[in-house]
C-alpha cells in the first residue's frame, strides 16, 4: 500500500475535477482517480481494483502514470505491478 511521505490535503469538488484535463486522471478516458496531488495518489493505489470496465492495457497505463504522480508528490509505492493489488484480495 502507498505511504505518504509529506501530508497532503484532499478534496476536490465536482466542479474542480470538472476543470482537470483527461492526462491529470489515472483513467483518463473515464475520468477515474485524479492524481493531482499525495493524497489522491493513494486513494487511486487503495481504489484501483474497483475500477470496473478497463482492460489490462488501460490498467497498465493507469498504473505508469500512479507511479509518475507517486515519484512526483513523493509517495512511496509498495508494490511494483497493479497485479499485486488484486493479488491481495
Amino acid at each position: 500500500m502507498a505511504t505518504e511521505k509529506k501530508k497532503e490535503s484532499a478534496g476536490l469538488s465536482t466542479a474542480e475535477k470538472d476543470k482537470l484535463d483527461d492526462k491529470e486522471f489515472a483513467f483518463p478516458r473515464e475520468r477515474k482517480e485524479p492524481l493531482v496531488d499525495a493524497s489522491h495518489v493513494r486513494n487511486a493505489v487503495a481504489r484501483f481494483d474497483q475500477v470496473e470496465g478497463v482492460t489490462d492495457a488501460e490498467r497498465d497505463e493507469a498504473w505508469r502514470r500512479i507511479q509518475a504522480a507517486a515519484t512526483k508528490f513523493g509517495v512511496e509505492l509498495e508494490e511494483k505491478s497493479w497485479r499485486e493489488l488484486f493479488d491481495r484480495r
